[in-house]
């Protein structure tokens, strides 16, 4: 049973940080409609952020992750400025631009930071290992999947119950009803994107002692976010929560012990998905 349970926690934590990064994407594709293939890049500001600044301390780690989401979501304002001349282009031209500026900044990540994987350094108290079922399971973890819930109840309770919420909520349905109501579909749009931008360097920043920064992470981090936000459905936050945990359970209980079968797993769902014409676990953009 151990032998199951600690991967089963480890999918636990590790779809819980996928959910942090797969709900901003799934807002800003629900509500913006922006296909932004940049998004692994805004996890890893946030990465690369407590990497160079979190020494250990409570301290740093809070600044850590304040530098991480700022810079992020100042990059979705900015993403969402270069897609101001894209608007009536379609998703592939807002594709090619993002990704190509992914590129870039994966260059320039490359340059500044090296071609290694960076180690991250955590607060004392949770630089340690805890019993868990007669194994030792790292605290930090523990500690990421208690803030990663109070995260996915506050986002939800944010789009679901909020005024904000609801003028997301009101653009996905009606978005020239919300302009006649004197409220601009674009800031609502350059809003989201901030916020979502801000979710993945926030993820970063915590997430980087499980996903930690290097070359690839951007990469990684958006292919699955992908997945997730197929699986659970455009805009639909509930969705993208169950989707991920999924995701996280197949990455590391599948996986380590069917490696054969982990691939048609992730992308099988991901297909029939798609083939089905499903908008995933949930209605998309309709639904928390």
């Amino acid at each position: 049973m151990g032998d199951y349970l600690i991967p089963a926690v480890d999918g636990v934590a590790y779809g819980l940080l996928l959910f942090v990064v797969a709900a901003g994407l799934t807002l800003a594709f629900g509500v913006g409609d922006v296909l932004n293939l940049a998004h692994g890049t805004l996890y890893a500001f946030g990465a690369y952020a407590a990497a160079k600044i979190s020494d250990g301390s409570w301290g740093s780690l809070a600044l850590a992750v304040l530098v991480g989401a700022a810079t992020a979501g100042a990059g979705g304002v900015v993403l969402s400025a270069l897609l101001v001349p894209l608007a009536n282009r379609g998703h592939l031209t807002q594709a090619l631009l993002t990704f190509g500026v992914a590129l870039v900044a994966g260059d320039r990540f490359v340059a500044i930071f090296g071609k290694d994987e960076l180690g991250v350094a955590v607060p004392q108290a949770l630089d340690r290992s805890v019993h868990l079922a007669g194994h030792d399971y790292p605290a930090y973890r523990l500690a990421f999947i208690a803030v990663a819930v109070l995260l996915a109840a506050g986002l939800g309770l944010l789009v679901t119950r909020s005024r904000a919420g609801g003028l997301i909520r009101a653009t996905v349905d009606d978005r020239e009803m919300v302009a006649m109501l004197g409220v601009s579909p674009f800031a609502v749009r350059t809003s989201v994107l901030a916020g979502s931008g801000a979710l993945a360097g926030l993820a970063g920043a915590l997430g980087a002692p499980i996903i930690g920064p290097g070359p690839r992470v951007a990469d990684l981090v958006l292919m699955l976010s992908l997945v997730v936000v197929v699986l659970g459905g455009m805009g639909s936050i509930v969705g993208a929560f169950v989707a991920a945990v999924a995701v996280g359970e197949i990455q590391n209980v599948v996986g380590p012990n069917w490696p054969a079968v982990a691939p048609f797993a992730l992308f099988g769902a991901m297909a029939l998905a798609l083939a089905a014409r499903a908008r995933g676990l949930l209605p998309s953009g309709r639904s928390a």
